[in-house]
């Protein structure tokens, strides 16, 4: 069962004002301490992965301005940069993969494959990719001064971002391209250097790759959009893809949908792994859970889940009659959280106060378990077999009360059904989520494919 911790640089977990619960240590996330306790924790738990989101954007009214509520509780605001933590979280810890999201939007693709690049060396290739096209893309693009680029255009764009890192990374250097001898005089041979160039729709680059293979080559590569394009990209280019929780039916239904889309893309049907965005809330018995849960909602207010949603979507539920059905709604940012609140399933259509209710309650991803380590273990079990998934990213609530009793409660029963490893050993990223593929791309991914021809024996 492969087990992701989601976390980002903001104080609070994923539902409600968390950051004032008396027990969350989450103002202190501007701190190096906090997280390298965190990724150790979670290490010795069996965790595969820390996984940041990341974003630009902010909630903004439709004048662009941010909105006074979104301060108050700091949703979304603050968001801190997750790429400087990477390197210190490396040092703490020896096994767990680390994982931070990058827009195609904001980051130019030289400068990303460069920086994922140098990751890869110094965390002995336990770096990962999460490829977006954006969040929040509205105020994340008039803070740059751009307008907001079109939803599909974005994943055009993508396509030629993670082309061109693609190329850099699997077709500059060759193997054996870096000699290093001193005797000689020579660091790389220059016949096995190659200059890159990609002359895409809207993206081009032409050069050299500033930064020798790491132990993974290519980072590996995660995505978690589920719209159209989204899936068409992930088929593509993902090896992990994030699924936000909520009904289990379209949860079944995107993964399905996207494991039909793989042999189009010249790659078998198990190449991506699936990982579901599930809240705990584990106790000793179901008493104990029911409490947890009961002040896990303390901090949960619909003004905030209302921020929220605009933060992720744009529109603002508020200004819809409460309890009437939403109409067909379409939006440029984040049509996931809109279609996912839109009983595809059924045809029937929530009502703000209902969408606004759940948000209120479970957060972004929707999917929340409560109970003892046995319950939850076998609803986990009966949950992954239902949907044809392969794991959780485990939503916080309160730092680091959430893993706490996560790890007290949930981890040895999971650990007593052979789901997780008594211990780890060192390794890449790619190799601990595909051990019998290895450190590097299987042969079915595109990215083989920018590969350079040998020069030389």
């Amino acid at each position: 069962m492969i087990l992701g911790a989601f976390q980002t640089m903001n104080p609070n977990g994923t539902v409600g004002v968390s950051w004032r619960d008396a027990q969350n240590t989450s103002l202190d996330f501007l701190t190096i301490d906090y997280w390298t306790k965190l990724a150790r924790q979670i290490e010795a738990a069996g965790f595969d992965f820390l996984f940041f989101a990341d974003s630009y954007g902010y909630p903004t009214n439709a004048d662009g301005e941010i909105l006074d509520r979104a301060l108050i509780d700091a949703t979304n605001i603050p968001m801190a940069d997750p790429i400087t933590l990477v390197s210190a979280v490396a040092a703490a810890t020896s096994s767990l993969g680390i994982v931070v999201t990058s827009s195609t939007q904001v980051e130019r693709a030289p400068a990303v494959a460069r920086r994922y690049g140098t990751l890869d060396h110094l965390t002995g290739g336990r770096i990962g990719w999460n490829i977006v096209t954006g969040a929040a893309q509205a105020s994340s693009a008039a803070l740059f001064g751009e307008d907001m680029m079109l939803h599909d255009k974005r994943y055009a764009q993508a396509e030629d971002h993670a082309t061109i890192c693609l190329k850099l990374w699997e077709g500059s250097w060759e193997d054996g391209a870096l000699v290093a001898d001193k005797t000689a005089g020579v660091y790389a041979d220059p016949a096995r250097v190659h200059q890159i160039e990609h002359r895409g729709a809207l993206l081009s680059a032409k050069g050299v790759y500033g930064v020798p293979p790491g132990p993974q080559r290519t980072p590996f590569l995660l995505q978690a959009g589920t719209s159209r394009a989204g899936m068409d990209f992930a088929a593509r280019f993902a090896e992990l893809v994030f699924i936000g929780g909520g009904d289990t039916e379209t949860i079944k239904a995107q993964i399905a949908d996207l494991r039909g889309r793989l042999p189009e893309a010249g790659r078998p049907v198990d190449a991506i792994k699936f990982v579901v965005g599930a809240h705990f809330v584990l106790g000793a018995d179901a008493a104990t859970a029911d409490d947890a849960r009961a002040r896990m909602l303390e901090f949960a207010t619909l003004e905030q889940a209302a921020t929220t949603y605009t933060w992720l979507t744009g529109i603002d539920l508020t200004a819809f009659p409460p309890h009437e059905p939403l109409p067909d709604l379409y939006t440029e940012m984040g049509q996931s959280s809109v279609d996912r609140y839109m009983n595809p399933q059924t045809g029937i259509r929530k009502t703000p106060h209902e969408v606004l209710t759940e948000f209120r309650d479970n957060g972004i991803n929707g999917t929340v378990f409560v109970g003892s380590g046995a319950t939850v273990a076998d609803r986990m079990e009966e949950f992954l077999s239902y949907v044809n998934a392969d794991g959780f990213l485990v939503q916080p609530h309160v730092t680091p009360g959430t893993y706490d009793a996560f790890i007290e409660h949930l981890v040895p029963e999971l650990r007593r059904r052979g789901h997780l490893r008594e211990s780890s050993t060192p390794g890449t990223l790619r190799a601990r989520i595909f051990p019998e593929i290895g450190d590097h791309l299987p042969d079915t991914h595109v990215g083989t494919s920018f590969r350079a021809t040998p020069s030389r024996p």
